[in-house]
């Protein structure tokens, strides 16, 4: 019964061909296109100015230099927030809770940064190695542990979207196989329990937008460093 649980985050296949493919070109189709009229209906207009106000509030503390990045970011914050958000529904497939797909996403953007920053100003950029003031008899320790946790951004930033959406999901599927085994003995548990599903559905979405938010602050701090 406990491998089943797990069933759900292997990535589904149709005549052996897998179909996470279909999973990340989704979100893409599901986006109107904008017309060249003066005029949109509420979905666009909707969908504009949250990616008008997003990108301004994550721009707002970066340079001229960092603004180059405003249309990946904003990319990348649709497409995170929308393969989240698609996962939730029943029977279907979270490409975000494979850890290949969000370090795919984080290792080359956190090396982007960091490679945009070595040669426009190295002494600040290898700065961040060695904090000022630090004791003499510290310092190479010091360098050694900041470059660990230089090199364990792009992993953390993985593994911290994997995690919390695999968690949320699992503990869905245990609260909600915990429903359909209680209804039939205790019908007034079973009801409290599916209560307690619903504000954990809730909880689900809002974990899935804040992730993808924090994945793509995070990328935006770093490039901050940087640039």
């Amino acid at each position: 019964m406990m491998t089943s649980f797990f069933d759900q985050f292997a990535s589904p296949s149709f005549l052996g061909i897998p179909l996470i493919a279909v999973a990340i070109a989704l979100p893409w189709i599901m986006f109107p296109t904008p017309p060249s009229r003066w005029l949109n209906n509420r979905l666009i207009t909707l969908q504009t100015w949250f990616i008008n106000r997003f990108t301004n509030q994550l721009l707002l503390p970066l340079n001229t230099g960092g603004h180059k990045w405003a249309l990946l970011f904003a990319s990348l914050m649709v497409f995170l927030i929308t393969i989240n958000m698609l996962g939730l529904l029943p029977y279907t497939f979270t490409p975000t809770t494979q850890l290949s797909l969000n370090m795919g996403f984080a290792v080359p953007l956190w090396l982007a940064t960091v490679i945009i920053g070595m040669p426009k100003q190295p002494t600040v950029a290898l700065g961040h190695l060695l904090p000022e003031g630090t004791p003499v008899p510290l310092i190479p320790v010091l360098i050694i542990i900041e470059t660990i946790s230089l090199f364990i951004r792009p992993l953390a930033l993985g593994v911290r979207l994997s995690a919390n959406l695999t968690a949320g999901h699992l503990l869905i599927q245990l609260i909600a196989t915990a429903v359909f085994v209680l209804l039939p003995m205790m019908p007034t548990v079973a009801i409290l329990t599916a209560a307690v599903l619903f504000l954990l559905t809730l909880l689900e979405v809002a974990v899935a937008m804040i992730q993808a938010y924090v994945f793509v602050l995070l990328l935006s701090l770093y490039l901050q460093e940087n640039v």
